[in-house]
């Protein structure tokens, strides 16, 4: 890609790893869907001499552009401004238009009058972070801290400095992006498109040998960068290429269809989500759940963007649950126990019953560790799927993993076996 950057992650509360950093991939993916190239993501404390090595290691790295994200606060170990402006040689100074901006939002913030005397100490704040290096582009505040657009200048790159809250971060990034000495630093990417392929049933080790395959076959693979992660059971292939390599992705999306065939559930990467939300097609749902604990109607709520299909829910653990809600036979757990496909079947026929629903799917397994039984290790799930006018059907599979992993993978698995049956 014609245009290189990097990011800095700035905060010592991240590095040791008391939050949680969501800036880092955040810009990272943004300026990827631009067509920049990221070559790296890092992160270090409130400390100058700690952020000036990892400038001069992107700078080193030749990259075209610096993001670095936090410590634009008031407080005494928000050095990120004064920092890149001394590695840049600018000199700062206070800018009176953004003081200016910076003091309305924080009267406004804390119901002051105009004419009302601000604290001392809000106005030292309020001066700090009117700061701005020489030459550099002030971004409005989305809080109160600006970003700083700062030109590539005497063999340096562009730098943009960013707020550390994601909220305020993330409303700031399209008037960053706008700033002059940005949108001059990006003025040469090459326009790219990305596109995803979501596969389920398809091992890392068999998609690995598929590209290997793909990388003699295709012409100018090359040009395409393709990630894979396995997510929940399922491999999600992202695919970002140049637009004018349109054509090897083509071939490549050919190849693995013949090669995987209906593993790839979304060959234009649709989630699984909207895929079943499309299927139901005025169809409703409900579910009885017992090792995944409710987990299949919250994503059938949660993720599909409407949850008008779905009629309810039931987490039936207790065997009392199963037979005096669900209805499923008593002697029928008595001889087979809970976790057996009768009754698995028993249960999605009870939900359809109880909520009037068109389509259920029911779970019932050994999730944890203390359950298992000869013939059914931990990870033995069994599922029942109703559909009206069909034959209920059912299956066990058993899935890898501890109890949280068992308990992801069966919910993926009830919503493929809905999805399967309904296409």
């Amino acid at each position: 890609m014609s245009v290189r950057a990097g990011v800095i992650v700035t905060g010592t509360e991240v590095l040791s790893g008391r939050i949680i950093d969501r800036n880092g991939g955040w810009v990272a993916g943004r300026l990827r869907e631009l067509g920049v190239d990221v070559g790296h993501v890092t992160v270090c404390g409130d400390r100058p001499d700690d952020l000036v090595a990892q400038l001069r290691f992107l700078v080193a790295e030749g990259v075209d552009l610096i993001v670095t994200t936090g410590g634009l606060g008031p407080t005494a170990d928000d050095l990120t401004v004064a920092t890149v402006a001394g590695f840049c040689g600018r000199p700062v100074a206070v800018d009176p238009a953004l003081e200016a901006d910076i003091t309305g939002i924080l009267r406004r913030w804390r119901r002051l009058d105009d004419d009302a005397p601000l604290p001392d100490s809000l106005a030292a704040a309020i001066g700090k972070q009117s700061v701005v290096p020489a030459g550099a582009t002030p971004v409005a505040p989305t809080g109160t801290a600006p970003g700083m657009a700062i030109p590539a200048a005497d063999g340096l790159p562009a730098m943009l400095i960013l707020p550390g809250p994601p909220r305020e971060l993330q409303a700031m990034w399209p008037a960053a992006l706008a700033a002059e000495p940005i949108a001059a630093a990006l003025a040469d990417r090459d326009e790219v498109t990305h596109a995803s392929i979501r596969a389920y049933g398809l091992t890392e080790a068999e998609l690995a040998e598929t590209l290997r395959r793909a990388e003699h076959d295709v012409d100018e693979f090359s040009r395409l960068e393709i990630t894979t992660c396995m997510r929940d059971g399922e491999v999600e292939i992202d695919t970002r290429f140049p637009t004018a390599a349109a054509a090897a992705y083509t071939e490549l999306k050919a190849l693995l269809r013949r090669a995987h065939g209906r593993q790839l559930f979304a060959p234009d990467g649709e989630t699984l989500d909207e895929l079943l939300a499309a299927a139901l097609d005025g169809r409703t749902i409900a579910t009885a759940e017992s090792c995944t604990g409710g987990m299949v109607a919250a994503r059938l709520t949660d993720r599909a963007g409407s949850s008008s299909y779905l009629l309810g829910g039931i987490v039936s653990y207790a065997n009392s649950v199963k037979t005096g809600v669900l209805g499923v036979p008593g002697a029928l757990i008595d001889e087979l126990g809970a976790v057996s496909e009768p009754v698995a079947g028993a249960m999605a026929d009870g939900a359809c019953r109880v909520t009037g629903a068109d389509v259920a799917v029911a779970t019932s397994g050994i999730a944890g560790p203390g359950g298992a039984v000869p013939g059914k290790p931990v990870g033995t799930v069994c599922f029942g799927l109703a559909v009206a006018g069909r034959p209920t059907r059912t299956v066990t599979r058993v899935f890898p993993g501890d109890r949280a992993m068992v308990r992801t993978l069966a919910t993926t698995y009830a919503l493929h076996l809905v999805l399967d049956a309904l296409r």
